[in-house]
């Protein structure tokens, strides 16, 4: 991971989650994503229900996803998420995905767009959110 601050999130994969040969389902892992980003952006005081009660809502424009070695059943898997570069407009999120052991399992990336609830127009991140993201 680059020098850029990350937050940690741990999440263990139940057996639902798992394909027919026992790994974490390729679909999963957007979910995982999903839920990392989320404590992120608590971690530094904001939270999804806050910008979407101010009418700001971020759909995903982008997802890059590299699969290095698979997550099985029951692993206990550690999600560094980073925020990568300013937010504005967009707003890049890169992960790293290791297992309990310590193993490099995946990559990805994601890129949502901030929009305008009620024109559903693009916009800037408001300065309130801005300044709590470093």
């Amino acid at each position: 991971m680059s020098s850029t601050p990350y937050y940690e999130h741990k999440i263990r994969v139940r057996y639902h989650e798992c394909d027919r040969m026992g790994f974490l389902h390729h679909s999963v892992y957007a979910v995982f994503f999903e839920e990392a980003r989320t404590e992120i952006l608590r971690a530094r005081g904001i939270t999804y229900k806050e910008m979407e009660d101010e009418g700001i809502i971020m759909p995903v424009r982008s997802m890059k996803f590299l699969f290095k070695k698979a997550a099985l059943y029951d692993d206990l898997l550690t999600i560094r998420v980073s925020i990568l570069g300013e937010p504005k407009v967009r707003m890049v999120f890169k992960y790293e995905i290791y297992n309990e052991n310590g193993d490099f399992l995946s990559d990805a990336e994601t890129e949502l767009f901030f929009v305008n609830k009620s024109t559903m127009r693009p916009m800037p991140l408001p300065g309130k959110f801005l300044n709590k993201m470093y």
